[in-house]
């Protein structure tokens, strides 16, 4: 018997919160070592948990879950965003002051 379209199976609800919850986690390391002193996991770790996202919005389309994962994308667009805004001002800043 087939199911309704987005209308999930438990075990699939399942493995969708399991990557949610990976992905959440990975995102969560980027986001701590942005902010502490001498623990920078780099860019890897946050490519790592884009890719688990775009990959599996798919299949959450039409679940609750489907609300999460577009979440995490734009967060990491918004955030990539607001940095190439202000990254000039790091050159305004910065660099006068090695001068």
């Amino acid at each position: 018997m087939e199911q309704p379209q987005g209308v999930l199976s438990p075990v699939q609800e399942q493995n969708l919160q399991t990557v949610g919850v990976i992905s959440d986690v990975l995102h969560a390391i980027v986001a701590v070592g942005a902010v502490l002193p001498g623990f920078q996991p780099g860019v890897l770790l946050l490519i790592a948990a884009v890719v688990i996202d775009l990959v599996k919005r798919d299949d959450a389309r039409g679940s609750w879950q489907a609300s999460h994962f577009r979440w995490r994308l734009r967060s990491v667009l918004f955030a990539g965003l607001a940095y190439l805004i202000s990254a000039p001002l790091w050159l305004v800043f910065v660099i006068p002051g090695w001068i």
